[in-house]
């Protein structure tokens, strides 16, 4: 059965949660997917303290620290070095925002969380006025992709095999209820 998107809060990362998040960045699957735990938690230390556009956040479910979710925005992020490294930013418009996501314990995945958590984070977008949302997994993590097309996000077409390891997605409303 699938949780419910009401079931998850989300509350902004302070210096106070950067080690729990240095736990979180040292498990086997956060080092997967993301950088080195030091260079990653660096980011986020500069994101609370104002010197990344970038919002971090904890989620929960039920009141329990259960994962991360941080929200970029593409203007932001087009600078030289970056659109180097990853062009597809350069064709993404610069209204959009993108979105990243973790499950913290390894014990949490693959119990529809994920789904539920990014289901909510998009609501609450949508009600700031977002409309172009993306999210850009590695498109071999199977399980994020899954889980990001239950929440209603769909691969790009125009960006497919252009993008290096990442699968760009964006979300369309109301996607997410016809693949619970």
């Amino acid at each position: 059965m699938p949780i419910d998107p009401q079931r998850i809060g989300f509350r902004p990362v302070t210096t106070a949660d950067l080690p729990l998040l240095a736990r979180w960045l040292e498990t086997p699957h956060w080092r997967q997917w993301w950088d080195e735990p030091e260079t990653e938690l660096a980011q986020i230390r500069d994101m609370v303290e104002g010197r990344d556009t970038t919002e971090p956040y904890l989620f929960t479910l039920d009141g329990r620290d259960t994962g991360y979710i941080q929200l970029w925005r593409v203007a932001d992020n087009r600078a030289p070095d970056l659109v180097a490294d990853h062009p597809w930013l350069a064709e993404l418009p610069a209204e959009a925002v993108g979105v990243d996501l973790s499950i913290g314990r390894e014990e949490d995945l693959s119990r529809g969380i994920g789904t539920a958590a990014l289901t909510a984070f998009v609501a609450q977008l949508r009600a700031r006025g977002h409309q172009r949302i993306v999210i850009d997994p590695d498109a071999d993590n199977g399980r994020a992709c899954r889980a990001y097309e239950k929440a209603g996000f769909r691969p790009l077409a125009h960006l497919a095999g252009r993008t290096g390891g990442a699968l760009i997605m964006e979300h369309v409303a109301d996607a997410g209820e016809a693949h619970p």
